[in-house]
C-alpha cells in the first residue's frame, strides 16, 4: 500500500472521539446557528450528537469544520473572543513560503499573526539549546473544550512538517489548563511529551531542525490548502518500537552530545544490555541509528543553497569537513559536491 493510500484509508477509519462534534459546533452554536443543520452539511447524521460512543473519522471531522468556517466567517471557529477572517491561514503561508528554512517561516507566522489577531500570544524564543513556539489563547472563556487550542498547536506543528517534508520530533508540547477528560486524544494528536497546567500553550523542539529548507512549491500550497483542514487533523500512524523511540530521543541533543547507551537506559528504565539486544530484534543499533539521523538531517541541509559544505559538517556534529565529507560519501556513494550538484541537475 502508498503512504498516499494508507493516508486514505487512516482518514476514512472511525477513531476520532465523539467529543469532537459538539466541541467543534459551539462557537457556531453560540452564534445563533443549527448544530444538527451543519452535521448535515458535512454528512454527519444529527443523532450522532447523543451517541458519545459514535467515533468519527478524519474526513467527517474535516467537514464539519469547513462547515462551520463557512456559517462563522471565522478561522477560529467562534471559540475566541475575536473572530479571524477567512483565509487569514492561506495568507500567512502564502507569504511565509518564500522563506529558505523553517525557522524562518516560524518567525514570519508569529509576526504575520501577532499583527492580525490580537487575541493570540505567539512568538518563537530560545531555551537553551530548545526552541520554544509559543502559541496561547490570551482570553479563552468561549474555548470551554480547548478545541481551538488544540487546533492552533496542531495548525503550526502539522504545517511544519509538511513545510520540510520530515516528521519533526517535537520533545514537548504543553498546555496551560488541567488534562482534559478526553486526554487519551492528545496521545494520537501531539508527538512526544505532553505537559499540562503549564504557564502558557506551546511546543518544544531543538534548535537545529530550524535550518531545515522549504522544499514545497506554490502548487503543493495550493493543492495543502484546497484539502484544508484535512491534513492538519490527519493523525499519522505511531511507530512504537524502541528504534523510534530512541530516535525521538536522541533528537533532543546536539549531534556531538547524543548519549550512550548508559544514558538511555537511565531514560527507558532499561539496562544497557536489554536496549543493545532490542535494537538487534530490530535489526539495527544504537550506533546506526545515530548515524541515520546525521545523515537524513545531512541530505536535507544539503538541498539548501544558502549553507556550505563546512557548514552542514558542523551542523551534523563533525569538527572536520574531511571527516564529513568521507561519512557522506560512504552513506550517498557521492561526495557531498557531487552529490548537491546532482540534485540541482535532476
Amino acid at each position: 500500500m502508498t503512504c498516499y493510500a494508507a493516508a486514505l484509508t487512516t482518514m476514512a477509519k472511525a477513531h476520532i472521539a465523539n467529543h469532537y462534534l459538539q466541541a467543534t459546533l459551539r462557537g457556531a452554536e453560540r452564534q445563533g446557528h443549527d448544530g444538527p443543520t451543519l452535521l448535515e452539511q458535512a454528512g454527519i447524521p444529527a443523532d450522532w450528537l447523543n451517541t458519545p460512543e459514535q467515533l468519527i473519522t478524519e474526513q467527517q471531522l474535516t467537514q464539519l469544520v469547513k462547515s462551520v468556517w463557512r456559517a462563522t466567517r471565522d478561522e477560529f471557529l467562534g471559540l475566541s473572543s475575536e473572530p479571524c477572517n477567512n483565509g487569514t491561514f492561506a495568507l500567512m503561508c502564502d507569504y511565509c513560503l518564500g522563506s529558505a528554512t523553517l525557522g524562518a517561516v516560524l518567525r514570519k507566522s508569529a509576526h504575520f499573526y501577532r499583527a492580525i489577531c490580537r487575541n493570540l500570544d505567539i512568538a518563537m524564543e530560545a531555551q537553551g539549546k530548545q526552541v520554544f513556539f509559543r502559541l496561547h489563547l490570551k482570553e479563552a472563556r468561549n474555548d470551554t473544550d480547548h478545541l481551538l487550542q488544540e487546533f492552533l498547536i496542531l495548525m503550526w506543528e502539522r504545517l511544519s512538517c509538511w513545510l520540510v517534508d520530515q516528521q519533526i520530533p517535537f520533545a514537548r508540547t504543553q498546555f496551560s489548563y488541567p488534562a482534559p477528560a478526553h486526554e487519551a486524544e492528545y496521545r494520537a494528536m501531539y508527538p512526544g511529551e505532553l505537559k499540562f497546567e503549564q504557564p502558557v500553550c506551546g511546543f518544544l523542539f531543538h534548535e537545529k531542525y530550524l535550518q531545515l529548507p522549504i522544499v514545497r512549491s506554490e502548487e503543493e500550497l495550493r493543492q495543502f490548502l484546497q484539502a484544508a483542514p484535512a491534513y492538519i487533523l490527519h493523525r499519522p500512524s505511531q511507530d512504537e518500537s524502541l528504534r523510534a523511540r530512541i530516535r525521538a530521543l536522541l533528537a533532543r541533543y546536539n549531534y556531538p552530545d547524543m548519549p550512550g547507551l548508559d544514558a538511555l537506559g537511565r531514560e527507558l528504565h532499561m539496562t544497557p544490555r536489554n536496549i543493545g539486544r532490542k535494537l538487534q530484534d530490530e535489526g539495527t543499533s544504537l550506533r546506526k541509528i545515530k548515524e541515520t539521523l546525521r545523515r537524513e538531517h545531512a541530505t536535507r541541509l544539503m538541498t539548501s543553497e544558502s549553507l556550505s559544505i563546512s557548514e552542514i559538517a558542523e551542523l551534523v556534529g563533525f569538527s572536520e569537513t574531511a571527516a564529513f565529507s568521507r561519512a557522506f560519501k560512504r552513506w550517498t556513494g557521492l561526495s557531498p559536491a557531487r552529490w548537491r550538484g546532482s540534485q540541482v541537475n535532476g
